[in-house]
């Protein structure tokens, strides 16, 4: 089996790296920040031929993204992206990241003054279940938000028609949406049966 083909099948757990991956051009520069183990970056080198960096803060995270052969800057996002001069990239990239920021506006702005294009996926807690479970009293638990209250990392719980709403207001135009509840795509009433978005985005000039 080809290390392409390796990636490709722990991939396939992680159905918003799939929809990334489709939108990415091969031969283009990205910055994956939050890369996590760079699986993403090293699957997009392999099937895109792409140029890339990855920004993580976790010690352990460095480790594995070294181990893929990925390019990797030890940053804390929450101090911006003050080092990257504008456009420096094709695209860049915040996966499940979002919603764990405090700095959310800052990051996002940053985010598409750094890049052309920005791609950002997140889970979707106006999904109906996740309704259910706070009309029932208890905060929602679920594969897309799977903490509890007092062990999440999550400081941002928001759904798709607040994000784009973020967007409207930020003058950031959605280039593309995909919606999905684990592998399969939903079209009917997205945010109601949704558990994760991926927009792809651009600043409107």
């Amino acid at each position: 089996m080809t290390e392409h083909e390796e990636a490709k099948i722990v991939l396939s757990g992680r159905p918003d790296f799939e929809a990334i991956a489709a939108w990415v051009r091969p031969d283009s520069t990205v910055l994956d920040l939050g890369c996590g183990d760079g699986l993403l970056l090293k699957y997009l080198k392999h099937a895109r031929n792409i140029r890339g960096y990855g920004v993580e803060i976790a010690d352990e995270n460095i480790a594995a993204c070294v181990n893929n052969g990925v390019n990797v800057i030890q940053s804390n996002l929450e101090g911006g992206l003050a080092g990257f001069d504008a456009g420096s990239f094709d695209y860049v990239i915040l996966s499940q990241t979002l919603q764990a920021v405090r700095h959310t506006e800052e990051i996002v702005l940053e985010l598409l003054r750094v890049g052309r294009e920005g791609i950002v996926s997140f889970p979707n807690f106006g999904r109906w279940d996740q309704r259910l479970q706070v009309l029932r009293g208890r905060m929602p638990v679920s594969d897309a938000l799977p903490y509890q209250w007092y062990n999440t990392p999550n400081v941002h719980l928001f759904t798709i028609h607040d994000f784009e709403a973020f967007c409207e207001s930020h003058a950031i135009h959605v280039l593309e949406r995909i919606v999905m509840d684990g592998n399969r795509r939903v079209a009917l009433l997205p945010n109601l049966r949704g558990s994760l978005a991926v927009f792809r985005l651009e600043k409107t000039p």
